[in-house]
């Protein structure tokens, strides 16, 4: 007998910008290394700590480091 092993493991799109446009992102699987709640005056935030594999590393709510996919560029 040994003690329970969390083995459930969260990928985000890793939301690093590779140009200085702003243009390309590196979108590369980024291992969530942490959960957590903030609190916030409209009440928690869901928030994480990410890194992928070229070393980026970001730490924010859930929205702001998945909001690239919903957002559009302007022209």
């Amino acid at each position: 007998m040994g003690l329970p092993v969390e083995t459930d493991v969260m990928f985000l799109d890793c939301p690093a910008y590779l140009d200085q446009q702003g243009a390309a992102r590196c979108g590369l699987p980024a291992e969530v290394v942490d959960r957590y709640l903030a609190e916030s005056t409209d009440g928690p935030l869901e928030c994480a700590k990410v890194r992928c594999p070229r070393g980026h590393g970001f730490n924010g709510t859930i929205e702001s480091l998945t909001g690239h996919k919903h957002r559009t560029r302007p022209r």
